[in-house]
């Protein structure tokens, strides 16, 4: 027998004619770069003499000095980038520096740096430092002038003095641990954005910095995240969401806010019963709550059997613990609107070895809201063990009369799980 196979032909490819990419237009190499990281958008320079500076042209630079040898290298690499654009009339884009805690010995003078990106049209500068840096970065005055500006995001860098600021394009601004050199620095950011949009502040009870009133105005701004430890003055009539954080003392003081926002509270430390009457007032303007456990208890604490009416609310999500589930009916009585509930079982933070009370929810009447407007509920158990959790299901089924889903997230394993189910199918359902 003879076999006879069949030859593999081998197929020279013309190494030119398949790189295709090398023949597209330069500055759309640069966008396809963009994609990469900053040290393999560098690394394709290897590739052919085609290809030696084409990483030149990319308008994003995302670099830290622990990707150099050394920070002299990471300095001269950084410059030379800059002479190039600035030569050629390159546009950057973006700009992300990011300097560890090895860096705090040999800090460096940033002007230069921010002055060549802002004449080279910036629109996203990031620049981040390790938290316990001896001498912080200082930002230059250029800065508050610069008319492309969109995104700009700093950490535990210093602002110099700002007698005027006009940032015209800057519609998200993150400052997180900032040094300022007085308290009218931070609200000439806010008021020189005239359409900004998202804002967050961030600060520790330790950090240097304090305002005694922070002033938060602006017509523009929709979505506010402060982390705060000082009052703060809120006038924001097209705000969504409000993201704060309360330390011990009455520190919001809301003028004005958008007709649908959000608001999403937390706390650090104890909380005074002014504190929580403050809170309860403003929590009742807002068509949204997001409530942690820990605040909730406060608030429950404080108004022992009697909440405010939170006649706007129609979303609230809304955390407790298995002792603290009980209350839930309280916080349904005092929302007759509510079209949205999300409900999350988290664990409560007690002290080694005490154990967690386990109650169940015991609804006397049906409140008003399951009634005539509930449309939504969702059950998330985050730990497992909860005994009460098939007659809370069933009670929401039961008295829902206008109830389009309901979304239950459970531990169960696959075979309690089929049991789950099989009963949540036989339970009697009000709404159809």
């Amino acid at each position: 027998m003879v076999v006879v196979g069949r030859q593999k032909k081998t197929k020279i490819c013309n190494r030119e004619e398949e790189d295709l990419i090398s023949k597209l237009p330069e500055p759309l190499i640069s966008e396809i770069l963009c994609r990469l990281s900053t040290e393999d958008a560098v690394r394709t320079s290897l590739f052919s003499t085609r290809w030696r500076n084409l990483w030149r042209w990319i308008p994003d630079l995302d670099l830290s000095p622990d990707a150099f040898p050394n920070f002299d290298a990471f300095v001269s690499f950084v410059e030379r980038f800059f002479v190039y654009h600035s030569d050629r009339d390159l546009w950057i884009r973006k700009l992300r520096l990011r300097f560890g805690y090895r860096h705090y010995l040999v800090m460096y003078d940033l002007a230069s740096w921010v002055d060549a990106v802002t004449k080279c049209r910036i629109q996203h500068l990031d620049v981040s430092c390790f938290r316990n840096h001896q001498n912080q970065i200082l930002i230059p005055l250029c800065l508050y002038t610069c008319e492309t500006l969109v995104h700009l995001r700093l950490s535990n860098v210093s602002m110099c003095t700002a007698e005027f600021v006009s940032l015209p394009c800057l519609k998200f601004m993150c400052l997180a641990h900032i040094k300022y050199p007085n308290e009218t620095t931070l609200q000439k950011l806010i008021s020189g954005s005239p359409i900004l949009e998202d804002l967050t502040i961030i600060r520790y009870s330790d950090d240097e910095y304090k305002a005694t009133v922070l002033q938060v105005r602006s017509h523009t701004l929709k979505r506010v995240y402060i982390n705060e430890f000082t009052q703060v003055v809120i006038d924001a009539p097209l705000l969504q969401c409000l993201k704060a954080t309360g330390s011990s003392t009455k520190n919001f003081h809301i003028v004005h806010l958008g007709s649908s926002a959000k608001l999403d509270v937390g706390y650090f430390g104890h909380m005074s019963s002014s504190m929580i009457l403050d809170i309860m007032t403003d929590m009742s303007r807002f068509r949204e709550l997001i409530i942690g456990n820990a605040i909730r208890k406060e608030i429950c604490k404080y108004s022992k059997s009697v909440l405010p009416q939170f006649r706007v609310l129609s979303r609230l999500n809304v955390k407790f613990s298995k002792s603290g589930i009980e209350l839930l009916p309280l916080f349904l009585e005092s929302c007759p609107k509510l079209e949205s509930l999300v409900m999350e079982l988290v664990k409560e933070r007690l002290k080694h070895g005490k154990k967690e009370k386990e109650t169940k929810v015991m609804f006397s009447t049906v409140p008003r809201c399951l009634v005539s407007s509930l449309k939504s509920m969702e059950w998330k158990r985050l730990i497992p063990g909860y005994v009460g959790e098939t007659e809370l299901v069933r009670y929401f089924l039961k008295n829902s009369k206008i109830l389009e889903k309901l979304r239950v997230d459970v531990y169960y394993t696959e075979k309690t799980k089929c049991a789950f189910l099989q009963e949540l199918l036989k339970m009697p359902r009000c709404s159809s």
